[in-house]
């Protein structure tokens, strides 16, 4: 299997990997800096699209004839929805929106065939920012995000009820993905939330701190397991190979 992580290749060899015949897919994972909850890293979107990226490009692997490699990450986005609490690092969107459009040109200027942006972080603003990289780019670049209907109803019930801000639904992804980073004796003692982030975003609610939610967490991480971890990183692997295999007029199923 080729090195999976394009900062570990040196120049030689992923020059040997670009004359391959199998076409070259660089997925980027990104996320944010920003809170999760008294029990989860600043990091944790980012450590959930890494994580999907991992696993993703093992079925690639498997699947063909496309190999991946996972660019480095980007780990700031628009986070305007976490004001006022220690940790969130926003970026404007349109900042956001040049940055990544020149790492996936400079990717594809090297020989990559596609870029797939794997973005676990939610907030509107955000994907919007991923989003508009594609204009001009609609047959080389993707995106993979659970925002799209289609693989957020593949999803679990909390992540489909909106109340999944380092709730059940991400706690469980990082005790799976990154146990190092869920303080569990804090994750155990802390009461559901029931705050649907999308139902407030609707009704023009647009931070945390408005939406009530006054330790940065919605949902119920104390109901999080590693097995529903593990079992949503392969559900958000198979959107990301999903996204990419369309992308390359593949089947999908």
């Amino acid at each position: 299997m080729a090195e999976k992580f394009l900062a570990r290749h040196t120049t030689a060899s992923l020059h040997k990997l670009l004359g391959e015949k199998r076409a070259v897919v660089a997925l980027v994972p990104i996320g944010s800096t920003e809170p999760h909850g008294p029990h989860l890293g600043l990091g944790t979107d980012v450590v959930i699209s890494a994580a999907a990226c991992v696993r993703a490009t093992e079925m690639l692997e498997k699947k063909g004839p496309l190999v991946g490699v996972i660019a480095p990450a980007v780990s700031y986005g628009v986070t305007e929805c976490a004001t006022g609490f220690p940790g969130a690092v926003s970026v404007p969107a349109a900042v956001l929106t040049a940055y990544v459009a020149a790492v996936c040109d400079g990717l594809l200027a090297q020989g990559v065939r596609h870029v797939c942006l794997v973005n676990n972080h939610l907030e509107p603003a955000h994907d919007g920012a991923i989003r508009a990289v594609l204009e001009g780019r609609e047959k080389k670049v993707s995106v993979a995000c659970p925002l799209a209907k289609k693989w957020a109803r593949t999803l679990s019930a909390e992540f489909k009820s909106g109340a999944c801000h380092a709730g059940q639904y991400e706690t469980s992804i990082m005790m799976a993905a990154a146990p190092e980073m869920v303080d569990e004796p804090m994750r155990t003692i802390l009461a559901p939330v029931p705050i649907s982030l999308s139902d407030k975003l609707r009704a023009g609610v647009t931070t945390f701190a408005a939406m009530g939610m006054e330790l940065a967490y919605a949902g119920d991480p104390a109901a999080a397991t590693i097995e529903e971890g593990e079992q949503l990183i392969q559900r958000l692997a198979d959107m990301v190979v999903g996204e990419i295999r369309e992308a390359f007029g593949l089947p999908t199923g």
